[in-house]
Parts: C-alpha cells; sequence; structure tokens
C-alpha cells in the first residue's frame, strides 16, 4: 500500500525584484512584458510505499525541499495531488513548529498536540523524548536559551518518539557532535527494522547507501530518474562529472 503518493505535482514561485523607480513603472505600462514563473517543481509523480527508503537527490536548487515540504504539508502545490496515509514526523528546518518563547516541555506538548496525542499519551513519552535528547535541566528553559545543537536535538528526538508512519528528513544526521549523530543513525536503523517509511534528503552517498534502497533524482525541478538507489546515486554521480568536466573545457 502507498503511503505516499504524489501525482503531477507543480510548485510555482514569483522571483522577487527591487522596488522600480516611477519611469520602470510608466514604461511597463507603456510597454507591458511578462516575467516567466520560476517551477520548483514540474510535474512530479512518485508513490512511497509502507517500510520504503527513499532518498531524494539533485543539485541546490533541484526542488528536493520543496517536495519534502510539499509531503510534509508544509506547503501546498499549485499543479497535481498529495495524498498521505499516516502520522507524518517531519524534521526539515531546523526548530520549525517551535515556539521561542516556551519551554522545552512546553514546545514538546505543544508538538504532540498538534499531532492528535492525548495527555496520557504524552506522559508516556515525555521520559524517552528527554532522555534521548539529553537536555538537562534545560527542559524548564524557553528554546531561545538553547543552542542549535539543542534544538535538533529535541526536534528529533520528538520526532522519533511520536510513533510516525512516515519520517522525513532533510540532512538532519550532519548536524550535531558525533555522539548524538550515531544515536540518530542507530534509532534510524530501528525505526527501519520496525518498518516505518523513510523519506529523506542527503549529500552524502554514505549514508544513501545505509539507510535508502531506493533514490528520486530531481534536476531543476524535473524527476530525472527513479529506481534503485545505487544505480540512480552512480547515474546522478556520472551526470555531474561530466557537467564538471564539461564546464572545465568551456
Amino acid at each position: 500500500m502507498s503511503l505516499i503518493d504524489v501525482q503531477n505535482v507543480s510548485k510555482v514561485f514569483r522571483l522577487h525584484t527591487r522596488p522600480k523607480l516611477l519611469r520602470e513603472q510608466l514604461w511597463d505600462i507603456l510597454r507591458p512584458t511578462t516575467r516567466e514563473p520560476f517551477y520548483a517543481l514540474r510535474n512530479v509523480s512518485l508513490e512511497i510505499a509502507e517500510g520504503e527508503s527513499v532518498a531524494i537527490i539533485g543539485a541546490n536548487g533541484a526542488g528536493k525541499s520543496t517536495l519534502l515540504n510539499i509531503i510534509a504539508g508544509l506547503a501546498h502545490p499549485d499543479e497535481g495531488s498529495v495524498r498521505i496515509r499516516g502520522r507524518v514526523a517531519a524534521l526539515l528546518e531546523l526548530g520549525s513548529g517551535f515556539h521561542p518563547d516556551l519551554t522545552g516541555i512546553e514546545n514538546v506538548a505543544l508538538n504532540a498536540a498538534l499531532l492528535g496525542f492525548t495527555e496520557q499519551q504524552l506522559r508516556q513519552r515525555l521520559p524517552k523524548i528527554f532522555d534521548f535528547a539529553e537536555l538537562g535541566d534545560f527542559v524548564h528553559e524557553p528554546l531561545r536559551t538553547y543552542s542549535s545543537g539543542m534544538v535538533i536535538r529535541l526536534a528529533f528526538s520528538i520526532a522519533v518518539h511520536v510513533d510516525p508512519a512516515i519520517l522525513i528528513v532533510d540532512e538532519v544526521l550532519a548536524v550535531g557532535d558525533s555522539h548524538f549523530q550515531e544515536k540518530c543513525a542507530t534509532r534510524i536503523r530501528t525505526l527501519r527494522a520496525e518498518g516505518k517509511t523513510l523519506l529523506c534528503v542527503s549529500h552524502s552517498p554514505a549514508m544513501i547507501r545505509e539507510y535508502c534502497d531506493r533514490a528520486v533524482w530531481l534536476h531543476h525541478g524535473r524527476l530525472m530518474m527513479d529506481g534503485p538507489a545505487m544505480s540512480v546515486l552512480q547515474s546522478y554521480t556520472d551526470f555531474v562529472s561530466s557537467e564538471n568536466h564539461a564546464a572545465a573545457l568551456a
């Protein structure tokens, strides 16, 4: 059964420009021009089944984070449709979904409420969340007093302890010290063993090889290739090498 169903999704952005001078505005009236929209995603379709581990790869600006944001429900497509089955835990932007003036405990409670947890369910999970995050007495302090590492530890701990059907990760394992990175890696292995669905963006071939069975390659918002992780990664690597070689000769 597909937990994630993305059909013909496009996302359009209007590029910002500097404020125009009065004479430029007058010229626009006299000689109107149309500005081409920027497609962050263009007609992307994919299905991800229960238990799959999928990497989204591509160069900066390829549309990877835009796709994750749409699947996580943080953005909406301008065209096409997305259907999600099951609870989604997303680790995208550092501290997204947190309020800086709330304490660690209060932020956990807020996130749990948004995910539909009862007070009893929250109380059962709180010890595990804070034990994993290793925040000590800072759980009672406002989030604005946290370092970036503390914020990501709390965010990751919440995401992996709310029993998600789908875990969405954007380069989170590149944040924090080696001790925390290993804790994250171990927890992700556990979630995979439990049959959870993993969707991640990573520029690390080693991470893709270890965690992902399948990869989706985006290029300028278009889906270039979708298949076994090692095959897609090799095709992408060859493409980047050929582009770099052509640029060197130009």
